[in-house]
């Protein structure tokens, strides 16, 4: 079973790594691609809006679809 929490807290430390361990390899590469460039891009004020959305997208993803 994929754990809420587990998927927001991964996702919250690197973005797309939440979204990685859900089972969907592209949408977290693409997310490690947007934080990547929205950090600097904007010298790190946006960064970190990426990262809350990026842990949100991946809670909920989780908490929708529990089984692997």
């Amino acid at each position: 079973m994929r754990n809420p929490g587990i998927a927001a807290i991964l996702s919250f430390l690197l973005p797309g790594l939440g979204q990685m361990y859900n089972g969907k390899f592209l949408r977290g590469l693409l997310w490690m691609f947007v934080g990547g460039f929205t950090w600097i891009g904007s010298a790190g004020t946006l960064g970190w809006i990426v990262h809350i959305i990026s842990a949100i997208c991946a809670y909920n993803y989780a908490k929708s679809h529990p089984y692997r």
